[in-house]
């Protein structure tokens, strides 16, 4: 591939993760994308055939985004307690640069649960917790956390950070009647979760 023709795909996977996000996979039109991208219609289709071919790319993209940005949380030399630190003060981060994301989603999973599935098949989650069991094992061990119960270790932490984008409108309204701002809300969560994971996990 010719540095012209990567610097194209990066546009078109930009345009086409804005469009997506912001209308769904069945509001989206290959047209919005190519007129996002600022190319023709034709030239879309050149680099990705179909609508599906694109979402698909572009889910895929994302999660490869995401893997390589929490790569620190699988090295061997951070401590567990470093490790949960580090992934809420960088995930809730990436969540607010891009906080349409969780809504969009579980927006996807809710109209087509089956294409969801499928993508997910490609990232390979279980050997990323079974990696983390292995590289803290003893410490776990004390915290009656086994490799069985890693998933609801693992899924808990994350919905700690998701949970206030995905349901922001009832979220915000209700932080606003106790005169709380949201964004300052979030801020103070990358501490927070993390205290509250440690304690929960350490006690």
């Amino acid at each position: 591939m010719s540095e012209n023709d990567k610097l194209t795909e990066e546009r078109i996977f930009e345009a086409a993760t804005d469009v997506f996000v912001d209308k769904g996979m069945d509001g989206a039109r290959m047209q919005d994308i190519a007129s996002h991208a600022g190319i023709n219609k034709a030239l879309l289709h050149y680099y990705f055939r179909t609508k599906d071919q694109l979402f698909n790319a572009v889910f895929e993209m994302i999660a490869g985004r995401m893997l390589k940005k929490f790569a620190p949380v699988f090295d061997e030399n951070l401590s567990l307690e470093a490790k949960i630190r580090f992934f809420f003060k960088e995930h809730i981060a990436f969540l607010q640069e891009n906080p349409k994301l969780p809504g969009f989603i579980l927006n996807e999973i809710s109209r087509n649960p089956a294409r969801i599935k499928k993508l997910l098949k490609k990232v390979h989650f279980e050997s990323l917790w079974k990696n983390l069991y292995e590289q803290h094992k003893t410490e776990l061990g004390k915290y009656n956390i086994t490799e069985a119960t890693m998933p609801q270790l693992i899924i808990s932490i994350v919905s700690l950070s998701v949970f206030p984008f995905a349901a922001r409108g009832i979220i915000e309204g209700i932080l606003e009647k106790v005169g709380i701002d949201f964004d300052e809300f979030i801020e103070e969560r990358k501490n927070f979760a993390a205290e509250f994971v440690i304690k929960a996990i350490t006690r």
